[in-house]
């Protein structure tokens, strides 16, 4: 505790504020949805090789930045720019098959639908987490 400029006891967060904190969210709901959003991160948006030659070159970048920042800014935005096209490659890949199948009279399984509808859910839980 501190003291406020007019000398009452001021309660000190024990962390910084975050924006949850600012928006009023309660902690039980805060540790639910960092629970959650754990659960949603184990999935991977990338294959292994994939993701590991993107983590290697974000290190490249992030070492860049002491000799030539401006360039390793430029570097990041590409990067992050490939990563996103990716992923919208892949699930723009993964409407079309569903698509055709429907397109062809075939019955898509539920499953199928599922498992769709779960990684469009992961990808949309880690875009909004803060």
């Amino acid at each position: 505790m501190t003291d406020h400029p007019t000398g009452d006891p001021v309660q000190t967060p024990e962390r910084p504020l975050s924006t949850a904190d600012l928006a009023g969210t309660g902690r039980a709901e805060r540790e639910e949805r960092d629970t959650s959003a754990t659960d949603e991160r184990s999935s991977p948006l990338f294959p292994g090789d994939q993701a590991e030659g993107l983590r290697q070159r974000w290190q490249d970048v992030q070492a860049g930045f002491v000799d030539e920042p401006r360039r390793a800014v430029e570097q990041a935005d590409e990067l992050v720019a490939g990563a996103m096209k990716t992923l919208a490659e892949s699930f723009a890949e993964e409407r079309a098959r569903l698509e055709h199948q429907w397109d062809r009279g075939e019955d898509v399984s539920t499953e199928d639908l599922r498992v769709a509808l779960q990684r469009y859910r992961e990808f949309f839980s880690r875009l909004l987490a803060i």
